[in-house]
């Protein structure tokens, strides 16, 4: 994967987010050949059952539309952003779709997990583990698929996972790459630790820290920048206030409401002026530079732009003449 960081300067590479919550499959297929025309290198795109909240209105199987997209592009390289393999999918099921992807996508596909929301792995009924017990998990998730990524007939029995004789038959050529979702010093101890990469959604560099002492200070690390283009700051302040108010709420919230009826409740306690102070609202590339600019000095050398609302074809055209023009760099 290229982008890593060395002793020197290094680039940072942007690259767009696929909101699975906001949009239908098929518009999603077409954002991604879109994003490949504009000029981005990389997209991840979510991995959800339900959206946040019902205005979001989508939440397409993430599997199937990367088999779709990987046949409508050439280059775009695209990851999970990101799949919870503990709960809701098994991480043997992973392994295979995981598989399956990279074999469609050759040099194009990484595998992005984390340990997920109740909002999406409640569904079958399961009790909802307590953070340590899920970071345990998703240990063991990694070493269940890469186990079965070794090839031939494979059986695991951990703390809480168990295969038993199973071969996943089509393997991709190259390693699957397995970027680790974190936003605290455990989970990014983990992702340095056992994971190809770091996927963050603040330029914490407390968090970027541990990632690197742990392990990952040669791996790439994602970070996600949440915007909202519009032609002025206040539409785009009540496209992002409509559609994304989630993005304001503090805390664990989102780890732990387990329908999108209560997210919608918490969101009436966030205010205009909370969502400016959380997304990039408006037409102004120096704003959206300046949180791009905050992953790059914390050492990111990736981030990924996820522009909230209808109007994913303002964006692009304002990302070609804007953003993918003027490289960042940091080192």
């Amino acid at each position: 994967m290229a982008g890593q960081p060395d002793e020197h300067r290094f680039m940072v590479e942007i690259g767009y987010a696929l909101s699975s919550e906001e949009h239908s499959p098929l518009d999603l297929v077409r954002w991604a050949e879109r994003a490949e025309e504009a000029g981005f290198g990389y997209a991840l795109i979510s991995d959800h059952y339900h959206p946040w909240i019902d205005r979001q209105g989508h939440s397409g199987f993430v599997w199937g539309l990367i088999g779709a997209i990987s046949q409508r592009t050439e280059k775009l390289v695209l990851g999970t952003g990101v799949t919870a393999p503990i709960m809701r999918t098994h991480p043997a099921i992973i392994a295979q779709a995981a598989a399956t992807a990279a074999c469609l996508m050759p040099g194009r596909f990484f595998l992005g997990v984390g340990t997920g929301e109740n909002l999406n792995e409640h569904i079958l009924g399961d009790k909802w583990p307590a953070a340590p017990t899920r970071l345990e998990m998703l240990e063991e998730s990694i070493d269940v698929m890469r186990t079965l990524w070794k090839g031939g007939q494979q059986s695991y029995d951990g703390d809480y996972f168990v295969v038993e004789n199973a071969r996943v038959y089509d393997l991709p050529d190259e390693p699957i790459d397995v970027m680790v979702a974190a936003s605290g010093e455990n989970a990014a101890q983990l992702a340095g630790r056992v994971g190809d990469g770091l996927i963050a959604t603040s330029a914490d560099t407390d968090t970027k820290t541990a990632f690197d002492k742990a392990g990952g200070k040669t791996k790439p690390s994602y970070g996600q920048v949440s915007v909202c283009w519009a032609k002025t700051v206040d539409e785009a302040v009540k496209v992002a206030h409509e559609i994304w108010p989630t993005g304001a709420m503090p805390g664990q919230l989102s780890q732990e409401l387990a329908l999108p009826a209560f997210f919608e409740q918490a969101a009436e306690l966030v205010t205009p002026d909370q969502i400016q102070e959380s997304i990039v609202c408006g037409p102004d590339p120096e704003p959206v530079r300046k949180k791009i600019q905050e992953f790059a000095d914390a050492g990111f050398t990736h981030v990924y732009l996820h522009q909230i609302g209808p109007d994913q074809e303002g964006f692009f055209r304002f990302a070609e003449s804007e953003l993918l023009r003027q490289p960042v760099t940091a080192g």
